[in-house]
C-alpha cells in the first residue's frame, strides 16, 4: 500500500494571490533581514505590499515579467519571480534574471523550493531565454548550497545594497548563473 501525497502544484501567480504572496514576503524578510535591520525597518504592512503586488500581476511591466507560485492545496507556500536580467554585463535577450525565490520557512524540506526553481527554469526557457543569473546574500549558505547542488554557480559578480540609504546597513550578495542547454 503506498502512503497518500499532498496535492502539490506550481503554477502562474494571479491577482488573488497578491495578499498570501505579500504576507510570506513580509514574514520571510523578517527572518532574512533579522540580523541586519531592525525590526521597524522593515515594512510590515501587507495591505500595501498586496496592492503592490495585485497592480505588477495584473500589468507586468514586460511580457516576461513572471511570478510563480508554489501551492499546497490553495495555499501558497512559496513563490519565485523572473523576468529579463537587467544588469549591465547580462543581455535582456538572452539572458534572464530569478529576481526571488522565497518558500515560507515551514515549508522548507518539503519539495516546494525545487517545484519552484524547475517551474522558474521551465519558464525562463520558454520564454526563450538561453542563461540566467540570480543575486543571493552572501552569508546565506543554505540558498547558494540549494541552487549549486541545481547546478547555478557564481560567477565572481558581486554587490552591496545599502538598506538604509546611509551606508550603515549593507548588505554584500553574490551572483550565481546557470545556463540552459
Amino acid at each position: 500500500m503506498t502512503s497518500p501525497t499532498s496535492d502539490v502544484s506550481v503554477r502562474i501567480a494571479w491577482a488573488d494571490d497578491a495578499p498570501a504572496i505579500a504576507e510570506l514576503q513580509l514574514r520571510t524578510w523578517r527572518e532574512a533581514y533579522a540580523d541586519l535591520l531592525p525590526d521597524d525597518a522593515l515594512p510590515a504592512d501587507v495591505e500595501t505590499a498586496a496592492a503592490a503586488w495585485r497592480s505588477s500581476l495584473q500589468a507586468p511591466k514586460d511580457a516576461r515579467n513572471r511570478v510563480l507560485v508554489a501551492l499546497e492545496r490553495n495555499r501558497v507556500c512559496g513563490f519565485a519571480i523572473t523576468s529579463p536580467a537587467g544588469d549591465p554585463d547580462c543581455d535582456p535577450v538572452q539572458d534572464a534574471e530569478l529576481a526571488d525565490l522565497t518558500v515560507d520557512p515551514a515549508e522548507r524540506g518539503k519539495g516546494h523550493g525545487s517545484r519552484l526553481l524547475q517551474a522558474a527554469v521551465d519558464t525562463m526557457v520558454a520564454d526563450r531565454f538561453t542563461r540566467a543569473v540570480t543575486w543571493a546574500i552572501a552569508g546565506d549558505d543554505a540558498l547558494r548550497a540549494f541552487l549549486t547542488e541545481a547546478g547555478w554557480a557564481p560567477d565572481t559578480a558581486h554587490r552591496e545594497l545599502d538598506l538604509d540609504g546611509e551606508g550603515t546597513t549593507v548588505v554584500k550578495q553574490v551572483r550565481l548563473h546557470t545556463a540552459f542547454s
